[in-house]
């Protein structure tokens, strides 16, 4: 794939990604179990292993405080819990509980089964397309970061390069 056709797929994914996620966030919220969608993913990031705040927050592209309240709500519904510190008193570690365990399996299989509804009409050709695609995008955004990326200079206002780097 050449750049321009890169560019033009990165369009179309960063289109189609809120679609999806606006679908299911509805069906979530229809059916009341999270307090907020952006509380699936963390949920999701917990269950993989115990993070502090600051890893969640870059993680998930917030502040500490929007982190913070994230957490504080999933604290009040059982769902998290927040361990003591590991070697610096400061640093407090979130883990998902047993019962957060069982509301992502729920929440899990409630998106799951709403896209599975969006999806079932699609013929037997588009099935095939569609999970090529998938399994595409799986290989490259499951790919280690340092080799499914690279780093590139941010043009400055003006055009021009200041010399920071930032990883895309």
């Amino acid at each position: 794939m050449n750049r321009l056709q890169a560019r033009a797929a990165a369009r179309e994914l960063l289109k189609i990604m809120p679609l999806v996620m606006r679908t299911v966030a509805a069906e979530l919220r229809f059916s009341g179990e999270l307090p907020a969608p952006a509380h699936f993913p963390l949920l999701m990031m917990l269950n993989e292993h115990p993070r502090t705040l600051s890893e969640l927050a870059n993680l998930r592209g917030v502040s500490l405080p929007t982190m913070s309240n994230s957490i504080a709500a999933l604290v009040q519904r059982g769902w998290v819990r927040r361990s003591g510190p590991v070697k610096d008193r400061r640093i407090v570690v979130v883990e998902v509980t047993d019962v957060g365990r069982a509301a992502l399996e729920r929440v899990g299989r409630c998106a799951e089964g709403h896209l599975a509804d969006v999806l079932a009409p699609l013929d037997a050709a588009s099935h095939r397309r569609l999970q090529g695609g998938l399994g595409v995008l799986r290989r490259v955004f499951t790919a280690p970061p340092e080799s499914a990326g690279r780093r590139r200079r941010m043009p400055a206002a003006g055009g021009e390069s200041r010399g920071k780097r930032v990883e895309h």
